[in-house]
């Protein structure tokens, strides 16, 4: 039978494409509803199509200010992370030191950790340190917990990197500074691009460990979770499919520039 045979064929294409659906779902449901005027204080039944939130997206109090701490929060937690997860990442591939395989293990602990577990150990520590609850106890959890995922994603690029490039270029007399700014950096670049950018999601979205050790801060997870207990407003929508379209954008504009180098190269 004809189609029997087309879908055999095309099953992991069919899967793939009803999983990416699948995924995808909650994001559209979150566009539509941006454009929804409610009658009551929940933004969750369709009533009327309107683009008020969309021509004034702070006009809910303190919405634009919890989103503009958590952007905050974010850049720096990624800055911290990325800077210190690409050494540690170095560190543990090309060096060898006592407790090396004991450090190994220990980076993979806050990504199998419970949050609720390291968000509590986390409080218990501020607390016993008489640390002032706030923006600096957020920043450094979200480091801390941002640190495990960019260790990963640059070791797994250190450790495919050929060692004969770098010899290469100490050959031809390059010094230690030359060497790692113009060989071994751009070779890592793409892990260290994958870490940061996972390490700014999480931060960005990270609401358990942030409730834990904010005090009075609000971040904009913690105001969209008040606000779900009082009612919903639009102008989230519209925060978070903004925040959909522009990391589409970012991996369009990677996958542009990708496409673009490999047609240089060949």
């Amino acid at each position: 039978m004809p189609f029997v045979n087309w879908l055999k064929r095309n099953l992991v294409v069919i899967a793939g494409l009803l999983t990416l659906a699948y995924l995808l779902l909650p994001n559209v449901v979150v566009t539509v509803f941006s454009f929804n005027k409610p009658n009551g204080r929940f933004n969750y039944q369709w009533q009327q199509f309107s683009t008020d939130a969309w021509t004034d997206p702070c006009g809910v109090a303190d919405l634009c200010g919890s989103l503009g701490l958590s952007l905050q929060l974010a850049v720096w937690a990624t800055l911290g992370a990325t800077l210190l997860g690409t050494m540690i990442a170095f560190a543990l591939v090309r060096y060898r030191f006592r407790a090396r395989g004991v450090v190994n293990s220990l980076i993979f602990l806050p990504m199998a950790m419970p949050e609720v577990v390291m968000a509590a150990s986390l409080l218990t520590l501020f607390l016993n340190m008489g640390a002032r609850l706030g923006f600096w106890t957020i920043l450094i959890a979200h480091i801390m917990f941002c640190l495990s995922f960019v260790v990963t994603a640059v070791k797994a690029r250190v450790m495919s990197m050929d060692p004969r490039l770098e010899q290469a270029a100490q050959d031809l007399y390059a010094g230690p500074a030359q060497t790692f700014l113009r060989v071994t950096l751009p070779i890592a670049a793409p892990g260290i691009a994958a870490g940061a950018l996972l390490a700014f999601a999480l931060s960005f979205d990270d609401f358990i460990i942030t409730n834990f050790n904010a005090g009075s801060t609000v971040t904009f997870p913690m105001f969209v979770w008040g606000s779900a207990q009082r009612g919903t407003p639009v102008q989230i929508n519209v925060i978070g499919t903004a925040m959909f379209l522009v990391a589409v954008l970012l991996v369009l504009a990677s996958m542009v520039l990708g496409n673009r180098r490999g047609r240089r190269k060949a």
